[in-house]
């Protein structure tokens, strides 16, 4: 049975630059027929201008498990920490950039 557990796990690296991580404060979101995009952004206040600071692409079916993975973390935090409110932000312009399909 020990073995069996041994043969699923992965071993996955965390470099130094990534584990750092990049702020964002806005997703975008596009998807094709076959792939999501998420680019995320840093708008800072006063600024016109944001540049992409991260963009991943997933497959339908793992940006499904994203979100099912997101949202049950996002239950186990309030459970914890209690809700988390959700403010009015003011609109985005979202002429930025050229809207792309994958």
């Amino acid at each position: 049975m020990n073995d069996k557990a041994n043969e699923k796990q992965i071993n996955i690296e965390l470099d130094e630059t990534i584990a750092e991580g990049i702020y964002s404060n806005l997703a975008i979101i596009n998807h094709s027929v076959t792939e999501f995009v998420v680019d995320f952004v840093n708008i800072m206040p006063g600024k016109p201008k944001a540049k992409v600071k991260s963009r991943i692409i997933l497959t339908p079916q793992h940006a499904k498990r994203l979100m099912k993975a997101l949202g049950e973390n996002i239950h186990r935090f309030e459970k914890a920490h209690g809700q988390i409110k959700e403010f009015e932000q003011a609109p985005i312009p979202m002429n930025f950039g050229p809207t792309g399909e994958a």
